[in-house]
Formats: C-alpha cells, structure tokens, sequence
C-alpha cells in the first residue's frame, strides 16, 4: 500500500498546503490503489482521471489552493459532477452525463478537492445495501462476502479501502451512518441546511442531507468546513460558523452528561452489537461524564417516517414510476405506492407528530449533552441479502424498518455522527451513534473526537480487502 494512502485527510492537506506532495502524486497514488482494489469491492465504478488531473493542474498553478488544496474525493453518485458519468444507480440514468454540478459540488471544488471518482450507490439511494442495476454489488473491505451498508455504501468502502482520503455522501434515514458503523469508518448527518446542496426539486424537505465521511473525526470535520456556507440557491443553508469545526476536534471539551439508550425504545438489538456498544459507552464515564439510561420518547417515529419518506419518494419519484416503472426496483415501486394510498389528513398528521416529536426532543437535550445509542441494529450481513427482514426474532414489515435507530433521529434535526467502537467475533465493525442538540455540529464533533482519541479503531484503516475463510455468524 502507497504510503501516501496511509495518510489521513489532515495529514494529507497539511503536505499539500505545504507543497511536499502534489495534488497529481495523490491522484496517482489513489488510482493506483483503486485498480489493485476495485475488482475486490466494486465502490468506485466511475472514474474521472483526466478531469481530476486538469483540475489538480489549475490549482497548483494558483497561489492558494483553498481549503482542501487539491485533495482527491469521491462523490456519491447521487450527486452530479459536470461531465462525469451520474446514473443515481438507476438503469433510467445509465448515460445520463449533466452539464453542470451540484451545488455542494461546486463548493468543495472551489474550496480545493479534486473529484477523481463517483461512488456506488442503491437505486435513488432506497436501502441501505448498496447494490443496483448499473453496478452490481458494493462489497465491506473488512469482509468481502458482505454487505458495505448504504446507501452512501460505495464512499464509506472507498474510505475504508484506502482508495481516497474523503468521500461525500447523503443521509435520508441513515445513509451515511449505516455505512460508516459497517466499513469502520466515520460518517456525519448534518443539521438540515448545514450543508448546501441542490438545486433541489424540494429545496424546503429537511429530511434528506448530505455530509462529509472520513476515517477520522478530523477527517470528517475537516470537509464539513470545506462544505459550508449559505448561499440563495438553497433557502435553508446555514452561514459558515465564525469557529471552523476542526477547532472542536483540535480543542475538545466533554460532554457533561450522556444518555444511552441501547434500543432508542424501538427496537430488537442483535445481542452482540448491544454488548459492545455498551461497553463503548463507558468511555465517557472515563472522560468525567455522567452517563445514564434514557432517551428522548420517540415512540412514533417508525409510522411518521414511513409516511413522509413515501411522500417524498412520491413527489421527486412518481413521474419515473409512470413512464419507466419496468426500470425501477421494487423497494422504490413499493415506495411511491404507498404514498398514493395515504391522503393529506394521514400526511398532515405525520407532519404534526414530527413537528411534536421535535419537541420532546428539545425538551429532552436541555439536560443532556449527549445521546449515544448503536448505529444500527445488527452487525454487516451476507452482500445477497438485499435487506434484514428480522433481528432477534422480531420480524420486520418493511424494508427499511430494520433502519429505525437512524431514521428516527433522522426527524429530530439533529446532526448525528457514527464512528467505530468495536468489532464482533467475525471481526466486523460496529458503530457507534452520537446525536448533539439541533445545530450542535461542534460539541458533537467534540465528543467524538474525546471518544476516538480514546480507542485505537481510527488506526485499523486504511485495509486490503479481506475474505475470511470461516462461516458468517447469524
């Protein structure tokens, strides 16, 4: 493995900025990496050398190099990039190559990153194991035989794989924690309006976002300052904080005290997962906080968001699924059917029950710093199956209710963050999840960076692709 591939996203712009290494020495080194690792794990499938090399080129003629100062990403493919290949993993957009970038796009190459690659995604993002028709299957570095989470799963196995040093991602009900707590990687949900995006069909929704992944907290808060900023073209985008949030990394401050809750109240746990993310927990207490059982009282989340994530689906999807209904998978088709089923009275309750649920969630934060729960319910499963359909001998309705634990914070506004806290006895990653008070990116950061700082797991990537010769447990 390159060694440059070893560096951390900081590390890496503290060499650009002081021009020891280039941008077109990262660029080469990251492709080199790519194509002894791809036909493995299959999380970039597009690439764009030549572009990233122009724009490394222009940069380096340039004085300042901005924040990033040249540093190759990869973006989802969700996201378009002007002049690469951007299919939102759906056979509908195979060819689709758009004419300009998405605002966040834009951003983060004004602000110095080098797109060199776009990461596999499901279809439209729908599920959180990524795979589509365009594609095929993503795979987890740590094990090839599973799944890397999604849908932001290609970006977290490119993390972990080594094969860049950020990747950005999108978060609807948990599509950059899943796949972080399954790669061993981080990965951050911002408060709505954190990140700017679009422009969006939908520019008022709050329920979807996008966000940094890296394999550090340093990392992650590192390209969250690249992301930030207010701009007209998405209405809820925040300004810039006066302190960037890699100060926080830099300069923490613990959290006083820390609700846990091993099952937010709604769900069935895998056994092994609640172990360790119990035993992750105490971490705090370590670092001088109070640690109790509780968490806000989200005992509706699970039908508010079926209702408004098909309301969703059906307002950005339902035209697709008139002209192209034999192109789209049928988690998506069973998305936007069930919204024509509802009427406004079930959509506005919904919507009245999250603005209630917000609320509590409020309440619940003025005297708690923190909420920590697991990420996800169960640890990474076999690639094939293409959702879990019961934990712990709970079965599931859905295909998404196995999700809960993210989605549920998803409509609290919270900004939300996964990192490593411990691996099962076949060597998976599990992760952990911190949830600050709405708009508390920084204390958040913060305390992840007290509870990394702590542990050895930011150290176990980058990692070759694995494929372990023993029986999967479970």
């Amino acid at each position: 493995m390159n060694e440059l591939i070893r560096l951390t996203a900081v590390e890496a712009v503290d060499l650009l900025a002081r021009r020891v290494v280039s941008p077109l020495e990262l660029i080469e080194a990251a492709v080199e990496r790519i194509t002894a690792v791809e036909p493995q794990i299959n999380a970039l499938p597009t690439l764009c050398v030549d572009r990233a090399r122009a724009h490394a080129r222009k940069l380096m003629e340039k004085k300042e190099g901005g924040m990033l100062h040249g540093l190759p990403i990869a973006v989802k493919d969700l996201k378009e990039v002007a002049g690469v290949r951007t299919t939102y993993g759906s056979p509908i957009f195979a060819d689709y190559i758009p004419s300009r970038s998405d605002l966040m796009v834009e951003i983060l190459e004004q602000r110095g990153a080098v797109v060199l690659a776009k990461s596999n995604t499901p279809e439209f993002g729908a599920g959180a194991n990524t795979f589509n028709e365009v594609f095929g299957q993503t795979r987890n570095p740590w094990d090839t035989r599973c799944t890397c989470g999604g849908s932001s799963g290609g970006s977290a196995a490119a993390l972990a794989a080594g094969e860049v040093w950020l990747a950005t991602g999108s978060d609807l009900g948990g599509s950059l924690r899943i796949p972080a707590s399954y790669c061993g990687v981080v990965g951050l949900r911002p408060s709505p309006g954190r990140v700017p995006h679009g422009p969006s069909p939908l520019p008022f929704s709050t329920l979807a976002v996008a966000g940094p992944m890296g394999r550090t907290v340093g990392d992650v808060a590192l390209m969250l300052d690249a992301m930030v900023g207010e701009y007209a073209s998405d209405p809820l985008s925040l300004p810039a904080p006066p302190t960037p949030f890699l100060e926080a990394v830099k300069h923490p401050h613990p959290p006083r005290r820390v609700a846990y809750s091993a099952d937010l109240g709604l769900a069935p746990v895998d056994q092994e997962v609640a172990e360790i993310c119990a035993g992750a927990v105490r971490t705090f207490s370590d670092l001088g906080a109070e640690v109790v059982e509780a968490c806000p009282d989200l005992h509706d989340a699970g039908e508010i968001f079926q209702v408004l994530r098909a309301a969703l689906f059906a307002a950005t999807k339902a035209e697709l699924l008139a002209t192209h209904r034999d192109l789209l998978k049928p988690e998506v088709i069973w998305n936007i059917d069930q919204v024509l089923k509802l009427t406004a009275e079930e959509i506005g309750r919904a919507e009245r029950a999250r603005g209630e649920l917000y609320q509590r969630t409020v309440t619940f934060f003025a005297t708690h710093d923190l909420l920590v729960s697991p990420t996800v319910i169960a640890p990474p499963f076999d690639v094939n199956i293409r959702y879990l359909t019961q934990v712990a001998g709970v079965e599931f309705e859905t295909y998404i209710d196995w999700l809960v634990l993210t989605f549920a914070i998803t409509l609290t506004a919270c900004p939300a963050l996964s990192l490593p806290c411990g691996f099962t006895r076949d060597g998976l990653p599990v992760g952990l999840q911190l949830v600050a008070p709405p708009r508390g990116e920084a204390a958040l950061l913060s305390a992840a960076a007290l509870f990394e700082a702590a542990h050895d797991f930011a150290r176990q990537v980058p990692l070759d692709p694995r494929t372990p010769s023993h029986a999967l447990q479970g």
